[in-house]
């Protein structure tokens, strides 16, 4: 007996990539392996449509909601479902887009086998807080959180579009006109940054590896923090995380700080823009989000 009450599939039509065709297939699989539970193909809209959408089906029951999609449709996701507030609710992605830094990291079996199995685990989300007391937003990251060299080239992929050529060109242009940020520490310190990674997960990018004995069901995130020390050194780190690794680094439950410019902030893919003065805590939200994988 599936674990299941409903299952819906959620997609962009007018994704670039093969999402609609792989909504489909998999919506005809599991029809045919799943014949007591009902399937539902949703496509998106508008951009947050994806999270209205897991939001609201996820409130009651005990949906399945897959999100056909990369990591930044997946986010909208996730979110959705866990603002629900529905411990039954279960999120799952099937990658479909240019980054699935979250399917490659967590993959155990092939999705439609798991769940047909009903192979659900819960893992940790982190949760980041913009701002506080009654004004401050709340948004869930599957993978991780980050703001700056990250999302500036993000950006510059998000304005040239995606394709190995183009992705080149954006990394390059991106790298090039990137400066560092000021933020302020808790304590009061000062720091001017190249980057700083919170990861629930051990890899992105396709090829880099942040930090060794990351996972995303131990309780702790993992901080990668890059001073300011120059573009060779950021250069240099990046190398590095794409070929050896960035070894060990350190793990913690909470970060915050206080943004001194304005800076772009990338939620597992999702783009946010951050005014100067923004307070931003991350933290970890132990099994937050049962999925399957």
């Amino acid at each position: 007996m599936s674990p299941f009450d409903r299952i819906v599939i959620v997609f962009n039509p007018h994704s670039t990539g093969d999402a609609p065709r792989s909504a489909e297939d998999l919506h005809d699989e599991l029809v045919r392996r799943l014949p007591d539970v009902p399937v539902q193909l949703c496509p998106t809209g508008y951009a947050g449509h994806a999270r209205e959408i897991a939001r609201e089906t996820a409130a009651t029951g005990r949906p399945l909601v897959v999100s056909v999609s990369g990591d930044g449709g997946y986010n909208e996701v996730v979110d959705g479902v866990v603002q629900a507030g529905n411990d039954q609710a279960v999120a799952a992605v099937r990658a479909a887009g240019n980054a699935n830094d979250h399917r490659r990291t967590t993959r155990e079996h092939h999705l439609a086998d798991a769940i047909v199995a009903g192979d659900v685990r819960r893992i940790d989300l982190l949760r980041l807080t913009l701002g506080r007391g009654a004004t401050a937003q709340t948004r869930y990251a599957h993978s991780y959180v980050g703001v700056g060299l990250t999302p500036v080239v993000a950006v510059d992929l998000e304005k040239g579009g995606k394709g190995s050529w183009r992705e080149l060109v954006a990394v390059v242009r991106g790298f090039a006109r990137f400066r560092p940020f000021p933020i302020r520490l808790e304590d009061g310190r000062r720091r001017t940054i190249d980057s700083l990674l919170f990861a629930n997960i051990s890899q992105m990018a396709k090829y880099a590896t942040l930090s060794e004995g990351a996972a995303p069901d131990d309780g702790r995130f993992e901080v990668v923090t890059q001073h300011r020390t120059g573009k060779l050194s950021v250069l240099a780190t990046a190398v590095r995380a794409a070929t050896r690794g960035l070894g060990p680094q350190p793990s913690t439950t909470h970060y915050a700080f206080t943004t001194l410019a304005p800076m772009p902030l990338q939620l597992d893919g999702e783009l946010v823009e951050l005014d100067a003065g923004t307070l931003v805590s991350v933290d970890i939200a132990p099994r937050a989000l049962a999925t399957v994988v």
